[in-house]
């Protein structure tokens, strides 16, 4: 058996929130080139200006909107329906309940549905003002598997990948706008966090002069399966069994490390006094998860 899914990773540069248009018009052109394509991802922020200070302050808190209302939730939802994809625009700038901006990511089904919204969890500080969001989230592609959401900083935090995976997300799409010059560190970690995970890691980031580029696609054993090595707009395609996270899960990356079959059941529990909580044994296997959704 097997579970292939169809990907395209755009690297574009920013694009101004007013140019919708626009956007469709990539996201249609990038269709038509790769027609088989069953999810598309842009990079972090890339519905929010070229703007790479702070959100607080500048044009990406004046394009906040409402995350389920407004023009962009609207033509967002038209645009998956019509192409007929799911689809992630990378994050937005998001206008919350509480007048906070939030730098959140969306997915949108084939159906137009607002699937998913994420809310970045570790905003680079003090860079950017984004108020922190408070939960992992991951969304099902039914009949093929389970996506984590994550935003360009996250992934430095190991605990946001390890959640994403004890969740059930086979496939983590990291989002990202970096201009500066730790990109490489950046390749370093989606392949750390794909290999202690045993998940796939789309690393999406954004084009020049928005960013350095190099977006890769990283297999659940930690190997680079493609790249766009430089910062030139383009797309990544590629095709991923998910299957083969269940693979190495089940036989050990490349045979031998099996992470998630760390603990026996009678094992004790391992205090962590950092969160104020303890690894248990009975709750550590991901596959225990497959069922849970945020």
């Amino acid at each position: 058996m097997s579970r292939p899914l169809c990907l395209a990773l755009a690297q574009a540069p920013g694009r101004r929130p007013d140019d919708l248009e626009g956007f469709g018009r990539h996201a249609s052109t990038t269709l038509r080139l790769f027609p088989q394509t069953q999810l598309l991802v842009y990079p972090e922020l890339h519905l929010a200006d070229d703007d790479t200070r702070p959100l607080e302050g500048s044009s990406v808190r004046d394009s906040a909107e409402p995350i389920a209302d407004g023009p962009r939730h609207r033509y967002l939802s038209r645009l998956a329906a019509d192409l007929q994809v799911w689809l992630c625009p990378g994050s937005v700038s998001e206008l919350g309940a509480d007048g906070h901006v939030y730098n959140t990511a969306v997915v949108y089904s084939p159906r137009g549905q607002l699937v998913a919204t994420y809310r970045k969890v570790f905003p680079w500080r003090p860079f950017e003002g984004a108020r922190p969001g408070r939960e992992f989230v991951v969304f099902d592609i039914p009949q093929l598997g389970r996506v984590g959401l994550s935003i360009c900083y996250d992934a430095w935090f190991p605990e946001s990948s390890r959640h994403l995976a004890w969740m059930g997300a086979e496939i983590i799409l990291n989002v990202v706008k970096t201009a500066t010059v730790d990109r490489e560190q950046e390749i370093v970690l989606a392949r750390a966090n794909a290999t202690v995970n045993q998940v796939f890691v789309a690393s999406v980031n954004a084009a020049g002069p928005s960013g350095q580029g190099h977006s890769v696609l990283v297999g659940p054993e930690g190997t680079i399966l493609s790249e766009l090595p430089n910062a030139t707009p383009g797309i990544l395609t590629a095709v991923v069994d998910l299957d083969t996270v269940d693979n190495a899960r089940r036989f050990g990356s490349f045979g031998f490390t099996r992470p998630w079959s760390q603990f026996l059941p009678d094992d004790d529990p391992i205090p962590l006094p950092l969160y104020q909580g303890v690894i248990s044994p009975l709750t550590w296997s991901a596959a225990n998860n497959r069922g849970q959704k945020s």
